[in-house]
């Protein structure tokens, strides 16, 4: 029979969570002692100056209990942004090649990353119709926010921009990650043949930069993204990391310093939403939002959107049946 201490300690195991938010996602656990300290301390790291434009129903709300979800019993829709701050001091204010949404079921059992390409041709409020990357270059993360909430019906809760610099570094804190490539390549000196390969440092830094040598261009890259976003929420879930306190706490500093979120993602929200989305974090479903194809406008290439199929996302979206979604769209994924 186990000693109590041995039962204690599995009980600990168990509660380890982990959250993954964005370009991949915010990866947090909640437990005791040092583990606790570490993963607070990384979480310290955190930049919280993005503005959104309403307040989640969280924000600003004491909470000291640190595994109480904040949203629980509603879905939770997380603006995923990656930014490459090479030319500037600060994440938030490079260019957003990278957006993406992270929804959570009001059921914290299902998640699913849904990739924007940034030609998507949508009207933004205020400017009338430009490419959705526009958005963000306007107005930041409250005009883009804003442009998807009206395009999917939906409202942005939280949001977070990830600087790709530090991508390399996350993807070695993990021991890498495996995924299945669609279409052999070479990008920046390395060479990515089809079929499953690891990555991990500046190997995957540029899997996730490269278009130019794809040949789908933008979409096969946003496809790549989500694929390594995927394969990150499942090493990060898995319990070699979870019970690794110098790994995981590894993982959260070396994010911590390249992320930057919305003032309301409070230490308490991330933990909250953490510990209720632990099933969640490692069965991620990916897709795009729909498109029926390119085209041009004011002298620009764009990408058309597929306004029936659009619909039917964001009905999917507002009454979390994006399995129903999923499953009549699989060539979107």
């Amino acid at each position: 029979m186990a000693s109590e201490s041995d039962q204690t300690h599995r009980r600990l195991i168990r509660r380890r969570v982990l959250l993954v938010a964005g370009l991949i996602a915010v990866p947090v656990a909640a437990f005791g002692g040092y583990e606790a300290y570490s993963v607070t301390n990384g979480l310290g790291q955190l930049h919280r100056t993005l503005d959104l434009p309403g307040a989640s129903p969280s924000a600003g709300k004491p909470n000291t209990q640190t595994t109480v979800d904040p949203d629980k019993g509603r879905a939770v829709n997380i603006l995923l942004l990656g930014s490459d701050s090479r030319d500037t001091s600060d994440a938030a204010d490079g260019r957003s090649d990278t957006i993406m949404v992270l929804h959570l079921d009001a059921d914290r059992k299902h998640a699913y990353l849904i990739s924007f390409p940034r030609d998507m041709w949508v009207e933004i409020p205020g400017h009338g119709k430009a490419k959705i990357n526009a958005a963000y270059a306007w107005g930041g993360t409250k005009l883009l926010a804003e442009t998807i909430n009206d395009l999917a019906g939906i409202t942005v809760d939280h949001a977070a921009v990830i600087d790709f610099s530090g991508f390399d570094q996350l993807t070695d804190a993990v021991g890498g990650v495996t995924i299945d490539n669609s279409y052999a390549f070479h990008s920046h000196g390395y060479s990515y043949p089809k079929g499953r390969i690891t990555l991990s440092g500046k190997k995957a830094l540029w899997f996730v930069r490269e278009r130019h040598a794809l040949p789908n261009g933008d979409f096969g890259r946003a496809a790549n993204q989500r694929k390594v976003v995927k394969a990150l929420a499942a090493k990060l879930a898995k319990p070699q990391t979870l019970a690794d306190p110098t790994k995981l706490s590894q993982v959260v500093s070396n994010l911590a310093k390249y992320v930057t979120v919305d003032k309301g993602l409070t230490d308490q929200a991330i933990l909250g939403l953490a510990h209720s989305m632990q099933a969640a974090a490692s069965a991620l479903v990916t897709l795009q939002a729909p498109v029926s194809g390119t085209g041009t406008a004011d002298g620009q290439s764009i990408d058309v959107v597929d306004s029936k199929a659009m619909k039917e996302l964001a009905a999917a979206l507002q009454h979390d049946t994006l399995a129903h979604y999923v499953a009549t769209h699989k060539s979107g994924q």
